[in-house]
């Protein structure tokens, strides 16, 4: 093994890994150890893995800190006192206001009338276009004419031959 840098640092996470590879490898053969006939089903004195480092506290340290955390348990549990309010606040409550009918009636005119400036605005805006539906009814409306002055020339044959020099053909014009 070539000599480098080597830290402690790194010594001591290469002896952490291999220490880890051989648990795993001793977990194994006590596997295959209880796998044989009359095998033993522990493992074979496998060293438990190691704590963590802990800082040691003294007897003292301790001690403050359970007093600290007991005096904060107790002020959590201690049940609210209610703040004092003032003498003029403790008579009674505060009324609540009221809304008179003209002011209400001053309020809904109001809003009307900026409805109506929105609406008006809106209309102004938008170019005018003609309803569908409107000249749907026209067209109805010109059709029923020309049936009735259909039935109108059957019933009446010598107006129909007079009317018919007056029209000149569409493309005399």
């Amino acid at each position: 093994m070539p000599t480098r840098n080597l830290t402690p640092q790194i010594i001591n996470a290469a002896i952490l890994g291999f220490e880890e590879q051989k648990r795993h490898i001793d977990k194994q053969i006590a596997e295959l150890r209880a796998m044989l006939p009359g095998g033993r089903t522990e493992a074979a004195a496998t060293p438990e893995a190691p704590k963590g480092k802990r800082r040691k506290l003294s007897d003292a340290a301790r001690k403050r800190i359970g007093d600290a955390q007991r005096r904060r348990w107790a002020e959590s549990k201690k049940p609210s006192e209610p703040q004092a309010q003032p003498a003029a606040m403790s008579e009674a409550p505060k009324r609540k206001r009221k809304l008179s009918a003209a002011g209400k009636r001053a309020i809904v005119e109001a809003t009307k009338k900026r409805w109506a400036a929105f609406h008006a605005a809106k209309a102004a805006e938008k170019p005018v276009v003609a309803k569908k539906g409107a000249a749907k009814k026209t067209a109805a409306k010109k059709a029923r004419v020309k049936v009735a002055a259909k039935e109108t020339a059957r019933k009446k044959p010598q107006k129909k031959a007079a009317k018919a020099p007056e029209t000149a053909p569409a493309g005399a014009a």
